[in-house]
């Protein structure tokens, strides 16, 4: 990628998050003090790219994507960070999780897709980063790759076994990762997506505590409509109607799944990032999840802290902030896990696709008339 066409497609993201309405233009009120993007790319080093794949109607139509989640950009040979994992409810699929869990690093980005796709997103990342290093002269004979790649399911929108994500467009989600605004919705990863019977996709938010930086993106496939609270009042209740899968023979069932990263620059070691992790699951539940025995709740954390965490070898020094300091990023990491799902929703559109199947965007209006029936519509 050209710097010009770089330039032309992060301008591009900048316009259309820009254009989005966000849940806080709402009227939504949320705890906290956000980032100056109430974004994961607040977090210092962080690029997010999407590639979306919208074509086609009836039983070919594709309404699919892919995310990629950098931690330190995507220039190559950049360090692994610090990160673990943690499994809520294990319906689901995070490749590359048993080394994170071992070594305590993430090597690489975060990279999220259909169920369908992870195969071909992970290949595809191998042969990118490889191509990539021998361009730049790198000797990489002796090097291996787990890349961590997560999924959730969109066949209800999406041809899902139609297999449409390609190797390139792999590479258009690497490549087109970049710092600033974050595009939300029906983007990437979360094209086809429905999240607590809505709309939903890709979500993002941040928080500000003390020092540092928090820094969430969801992939939200969650959720039944009665479920659904926002800022506590019941909105899935107060808003029925139009639920996807309600006629199904298990319409009861929380079929869906959900992908969360976090991102933090404050300096925290393995055992403290899995510690974080555990935190996204309050987040989520603030939002009415009881994470359902069909669903994948899958959760990774990172820190972009110690830049010599991946170091192969001599001495390697660190710093950490002492358990009893971890409250605060724990409040931040709560914060915005809630406030990236209601993003999600609220950014996303009425979508028509797979057999004509149609699900319905979370409507604005009538969300502000829920909120302030419950007097928490801010002003």
């Amino acid at each position: 990628m050209t710097p010009a066409f770089r330039a032309i497609s992060f301008l591009l993201v900048a316009m259309a998050a820009a254009a989005a309405p966000r849940a806080r233009q709402l009227g939504v009120p949320f705890d906290g003090t956000t980032g100056k993007l109430n974004a994961i790319t607040d977090v210092a080093g962080v690029e997010v790219g999407h590639k979306t794949l919208v074509s086609g109607a009836g039983s070919q139509a594709v309404r699919t994507g892919v995310t990629a989640v950098w931690p330190r950009g995507k220039q190559t040979g950049a360090p692994p960070v610090f990160g673990a994992w943690f499994s809520l409810n294990g319906n689901g699929e995070m490749t590359g999780t048993t080394w994170v869990e071992e070594s305590g690093l993430l090597d690489g980005p975060v990279m999220i897709t259909n169920t369908h796709s992870v195969g071909v997103v992970r290949d595809s990342y191998i042969k990118w980063s490889v191509a990539r290093a021998r361009k730049a002269g790198i000797d990489i004979s002796d090097q291996w790759s787990l890349p961590v790649v997560a999924e959730t399911w969109d066949g209800h929108l999406n041809d899902i076994n139609g297999f449409h994500v390609t190797e390139p467009d792999v590479d258009a989600a690497l490549e087109s990762a970049a710092p600033g605004p974050v595009a939300e919705g029906n983007v990437g990863g979360g094209t086809g997506m429905v999240c607590y019977g809505f709309k939903g996709g890709i979500g993002t938010s941040s928080r500000r505590t003390g020092d540092y930086t928090v820094g969430v993106l969801v992939q939200c496939n969650c959720g039944r409509r009665a479920q659904l609270r926002i800022a506590g009042v019941p909105v899935g209740q107060e808003i029925p109607g139009n639920e996807p899968y309600a006629l199904g023979p298990r319409g009861d069932e929380d079929l869906g799944s959900i992908i969360i990263v976090v991102a933090t620059d404050a300096p925290l070691l393995p055992h403290q990032m899995k510690r974080l992790a555990r935190r996204a699951s309050l987040g989520l539940a603030r939002t009415g999840s009881i994470s359902g025995n069909g669903s994948g709740d899958i959760f990774i954390a990172f820190s972009t802290a110690n830049a010599d965490a991946g170091r192969a070898s001599g001495l390697v020094k660190v710093t950490m902030l002492p358990n009893d300091a971890m409250n605060g990023i724990f409040e931040a990491t709560v914060q915005a896990t809630e406030e990236a799902i209601v993003n999600a929703m609220v950014g996303a559109e009425t979508m028509t696709g797979f057999e004509g199947h149609q699900v319905m965007a979370l409507p604005h209006d009538q969300l502000r008339k829920v909120l302030e029936k419950y007097g928490r519509l801010s002003r």
